[in-house]
């Protein structure tokens, strides 16, 4: 597990890895999480590392300790920024399913001046590529590409165990606007391939603009979902 000093406290690296496995189902409602003498043989760090770690997520209501019992969660959703309702993966969680990232690729790219990519967001900026998993099926490809306000020395491998939300607000930028658009259609054999569908299948696409408070482009993205795996799924309170 890629924990380092480099990456600011351990305890709120280990916090948000815990959070993150929490929000996808790994350590499902009403369950323990793994024991503290686990976790600090897991991620290389101290007990009190670790300690600190789950106290947070006990103040933030995600889990709570028990005497005799463990650390039980008990919150799976966050307060999202999305919208009133609740985000899709949560929804996917609270219905008993598990979610996992994988990190396909991350690398700051040179944009073709003709290009979409360049017209948002000029000759350069950060492309990351990863595919989720729905009880270890492949669901859903998508592709970020942010806008140049990060520095060349940003360490990608991290991407893989964070939220790419949580990764904007660490470098202090506060998204305020988000901006989707759905249509049907069908990806390339790149995406066909990872998803496992045959060529030329009807895919939902889904668009999304993320702008912060000024109202500048931060992050652009394109995802593929195989509905035929699992219905897109939206909730919204009233």
């Amino acid at each position: 597990m890629s924990i380092t000093r480099k990456k600011g406290p351990l305890y709120l690296q280990v916090k948000k890895i815990i959070k993150d496995r929490i929000l996808h189902g790994v350590y499902p409602m009403g369950t323990t999480i793994p024991s503290e003498p686990q976790l600090e043989s897991e991620f290389g760090v101290s007990k009190m590392t670790v300690r600190n770690a789950v106290q947070e997520l006990a103040q933030e209501g995600y889990v709570e300790k028990r005497s005799g019992v463990g650390t039980t969660v008990i919150r799976n959703t966050s307060l999202s920024r999305l919208s009133k309702g609740k985000r899709f993966t949560e929804l996917l969680v609270e219905e008993g399913h598990q979610i996992r990232k994988q990190l396909l690729h991350s690398v700051w790219v040179t944009n073709e001046p003709d290009s979409e990519i360049y017209r948002l967001f000029g000759p350069r900026c950060l492309k990351v590529e990863r595919l989720y998993w729905l009880d270890e099926q492949p669901y859903i490809h998508y592709v970020n590409y942010l806008a140049p306000v990060f520095p060349l020395s940003l360490e990608l491998k991290g991407l893989e165990l964070q939220s790419m939300y949580d990764l904007i607000e660490d470098y202090g930028i506060e998204l305020h606007n988000f901006k989707d658009s759905f249509t049907v259609g069908t990806a390339d054999f790149a995406t066909e391939a990872l998803l496992r569908v045959e060529e030329n299948t009807a895919l939902l696409q889904r668009l999304r603009y993320s702008y912060d408070t000024d109202g500048n482009l931060i992050e652009y993205s394109r995802g593929f979902y195989n509905t035929e795996l699992q219905h897109y799924l939206v909730n919204y309170d009233v």
